[in-house]
């Protein structure tokens, strides 16, 4: 046994009192002068035995009334018949993300976990303490009434958030309340993408709820990716879907349905477009609803605009100049002053797709000029070995003479495109890309490649296109970095102020990125593609997950409720004092009365 308030054990020591009136009792004798007094004096020593029992059993109540009381004071909690539960930290994880909003028996599965928390909060009583922890790590805690309203309010989140946080967020919540009993109930669909791995709690008590039934079937768009993402104005979008059953589905630019088909199993699609708009636009890729309808629609954004202008400068070589001709002619650029193409050494603007010059007496011209231009990349003396390319889009290309690219003191941000022999060769950054080799057969094979033209084209469209370069993707309240000059936020008409570092909205969609009124760019949040996968965890291999004092599993939301407030076979002991206390006095009262006279209690 053990006390919640042992202060009040000081309160015992009132025993006392009763236990001294009683031993300091005197007799009062009374004398009586007349003989009738003889018979008096007779029937008091014939009941001096009953007497002194008496006196003696209203002691032993009066004094066990006031050790119940001094005990009960104190809040006493032991393994014996107790009632109700002792005060108890109890922290409730929802795990409300996206694959809880599937549609089990006509009912989101969601509306199951909240209808089983909310009965083990209104559970809890004035001594208890009660959290709600939802999958994304979002904490409610205070009255019951408070965290009963965000339960009611809870919604599934348009993906996986982080379970495993939650769970150790909550831990960490029973651990600091320092209350006698403490646990962790963790309400799931036991999703098997939800669990890669085990949750560590140290010693803390954990109990599980399972919904039973099996998870349905779901299909799913896994595909809605722009190509390019800047497009000028021509463009396509890959559409693809999970699931073993054809589906149609449809895309959406801006508020038009530009597309529909159908799609065949895992199959994907190409669905070219040439819209009239111009500027950001949102679009999506949509299937027809089935039990989970979170992933049935799958976001994507383009910057849409007119081709760009282009011109060659005769330095570039003639396969330049060709290539350029083509694209022309497939209206993927027009002739123009806005990006130029020509020898580091000639080059007079930016932006401009730089090529490194034939001819190594022009390297020192070629230097002077990239530190004109502020491009803070240098060519280092040249070498004529071969050697293959690595990159994503020349993977492969033979080079015969280049000159290997090095960083200038203080450079900027770039990235590398392609290497040689594991120096650069291919290097990009703000407004320019400059290649290490000129663009003849001689130098190297990427001219004659087939992937050049497409190579050529996405340089002049995508990397030295100004317009449309901020595109940023993420997973729903995932931190995401902005570029530098956006402001804000926009989404339904609505503008919400952000920093460079931010975190990224749980609800899936298109959000413009705003520099002042002007827009610069999109947030595209779409659910991450596991989520999708439906398939659960069986109860114990759930169980094996934790690795925490103790844990329960269990998919009975009753067997739940009993098993959160059992942390202890300890009762609290007040109510069984406080009957004792009072089953004392009731005695005293008897035993009073009963001494009484009859003509007293006649009289009374």
């Amino acid at each position: 046994m053990s006390f919640l308030a042992p202060i009040w054990l000081v309160l015992t020591a009132a025993v006392a009192v009763p236990l001294f009136l009683h031993l300091m009792r005197r007799r009062i004798d009374i004398r009586r002068e007349f003989p009738a007094a003889r018979y008096l004096l007779r029937a008091e020593k014939e009941n001096v035995r009953r007497l002194k029992l008496r006196n003696l059993f209203l002691m032993l109540l009066r004094t066990l009334v006031l050790l119940f009381l001094a005990l009960a004071a104190a809040r006493p909690i032991g393994a014996l018949l107790g009632s109700g539960h002792v005060p108890t930290a109890l922290a409730v994880v929802v795990d409300n993300s996206m694959s809880s909003g599937a549609i089990v028996d006509g009912r989101p599965l969601l509306a199951r976990l909240k209808a089983t928390a909310r009965s083990m909060i209104e559970g809890t009583g004035a001594s208890d303490q009660s959290w709600l922890i939802t999958a994304d790590g979002v904490v409610t805690g205070g009255a019951r009434t408070v965290v009963l309203d965000a339960l009611d309010r809870l919604e599934p989140l348009g993906g996986r958030g982080d379970i495993g946080g939650a769970i150790t967020r909550a831990a960490g919540l029973v651990l600091a309340a320092d209350l006698p009993a403490g646990t962790v109930a963790v309400l799931t669909d036991a999703q098997a993408s939800q669990w890669p791995g085990d949750v560590s709690l140290g010693d803390v008590r954990l109990v599980a709820f399972v919904p039973a039934g099996r998870a349905p079937v779901n299909r799913a768009i896994a595909l809605a990716d722009p190509h390019p993402p800047r497009w000028s104005p021509k463009g396509a979008v890959m559409v693809g879907a999970a699931g073993a059953d054809s589906v149609t589905f449809r895309v959406t630019l801006g508020d038009r349905t530009v597309a529909r088909g159908l799609l065949r199993g895992s199959d994907e699609q190409v669905v070219r477009l040439e819209p009239a708009e111009r500027g950001w636009l949102a679009g999506s890729v949509e299937l027809a609803p089935d039990e989970l309808r979170g992933d049935d629609v799958r976001h994507f954004a383009v910057w849409i605009g007119d081709a760009p202008a282009v011109q060659v400068h005769p330095g570039a070589g003639i396969f330049a100049r060709e290539a350029v001709d083509a694209l022309v002619q497939s209206g993927l650029v027009t002739r123009g002053q806005a990006i130029e193409v020509a020898p580091v050494d000639a080059a007079t603007r930016l932006p401009a797709l730089l090529i490194a010059p034939s001819d190594p007496v022009r390297l020192g011209a070629a230097n002077r000029s990239l530190e004109r231009l502020g491009i803070p990349w240098r060519l280092a003396d040249p070498r004529r070995d071969e050697t293959v390319a690595r990159g994503a889009e020349v993977e492969g290309t033979a080079v015969r003479f280049r000159y290997p690219l090095r960083t200038a003191p203080g450079s900027g941000a770039s990235d590398t495109l392609a290497t040689a022999s594991g120096e650069p060769w291919i290097v990009a950054g703000p407004d320019y890309v400059l290649v290490g080799s000129p663009l003849a057969t001689e130098a190297t094979a990427l001219p004659i490649r087939a992937p050049f033209l497409p190579f050529l084209s996405n340089l002049l469209s995508q990397r030295l296109t100004r317009e449309g370069s901020g595109l940023v993707r993420a997973d729903p309240g995932a931190p995401v970095r902005l570029p530098a000059a956006v402001t804000g936020w926009e989404r339904d008409s609505q503008v919400v102020a952000v920093g460079e570092a931010a975190t990224a909205p749980s609800r899936a969609g298109v959000y413009f990125l705003r520099n002042g009124d002007a827009r610069v760019g999109a947030l595209v949040v779409n659910p991450e593609r596991e989520e999708s996968r439906l398939d659960r965890l069986s109860s114990s291999e759930l169980k094996s997950r934790f690795k925490a004092g103790e844990v329960v599993v269990t998919g009975d939301p009753a067997d739940l409720g009993r098993s959160a407030f059992d942390a202890s076979a300890r009762r609290p002991l007040q109510a069984v004092l406080l009957l004792l206390a009072l089953a004392c006095l009731v005695a005293e009262m008897i035993v009073v009365r009963s001494a009484e006279p009859r003509g007293q209690r006649r009289a009374a």
